[in-house]
């Protein structure tokens, strides 16, 4: 399906929100911490960088070193991520985020992110934004983005079918799984619109959500 800029309604009962790229902008962070491993590795940093959004480093390691042991990959991660915890610099909401987030309040969503608890708490607090009581980490799933597992986890934890949700994503690997687990996806900012999502928006002051009656709610979108 090709994406549209239209301005547009889509009806759902649940959102389900990705973080990196979607809520915060932590690009700065990603960049230094991915180009210094892949110099480590002696791997192209702009080929490296067409991977790592919206996977975990596990599943991008395997990707960029497949003849890697996944238990490397596994210690490398655990390595990774606590470097990204404890770099915070550069690290901002992405414009609306706030305001979008506020509008959510009361209503049914969750955060569905591939990153862990520690790297998400602190990536939220930095982008000044509160956390969604519910949260789909990298600790709650067996399998990475662009695995639906996680977005349907975010469903089943609010107990309605996929086609109920309406997925707010950046990365290919999360349009991907969006797609997958059956339900509509809304790309946000530039990276989206090359991964096929079903609308796109600049970022999320072009997003307004309104509670519709019977449980349902109207994303206006564009």
């Amino acid at each position: 399906m090709t994406a549209t800029t239209v301005p547009t309604v889509l009806t759902a009962r649940v959102l389900l929100l990705d973080m990196d790229g979607t809520l915060v902008n932590s690009d700065a962070v990603v960049e230094r911490i991915w180009r210094r491993w892949a110099e480590r590795h002696g791997l192209d940093g702009d080929e490296v960088m067409k991977v790592v959004h919206g996977r975990q480093g596990h599943a991008s390691m395997a990707l960029l070193l497949p003849d890697r042991p996944v238990e490397q990959n596994h210690a490398d991660n655990a390595r990774m991520l606590a470097e990204e915890t404890a770099d915070m610099e550069g690290v901002v909401a992405i414009p609306g985020a706030p305001e979008f987030l506020a509008s959510l309040r009361g209503l049914p969503h969750a955060l569905v992110t591939s990153a862990d608890v520690p790297l998400s708490t602190a990536r939220m607090a930095a982008a000044g934004l509160d956390l969604p009581d519910v949260r789909i980490t990298a600790e709650s799933v067996g399998a990475s983005k662009p695995d639906p597992e996680g977005f349907l986890k975010g469903a089943a934890e609010l107990g309605v079918a996929p086609a109920d949700c309406v997925v707010f994503e950046d990365s290919g690997a999360g349009i991907q799984a969006g797609r997958a687990a059956g339900m509509r996806v809304v790309g946000v900012g530039p990276r989206a619109a090359q991964h096929g999502p079903d609308v796109v928006v600049r970022d999320l002051t072009e997003v307004r959500v309104e509670a519709a009656g019977d449980g349902a709610l109207r994303v206006h979108v564009g």
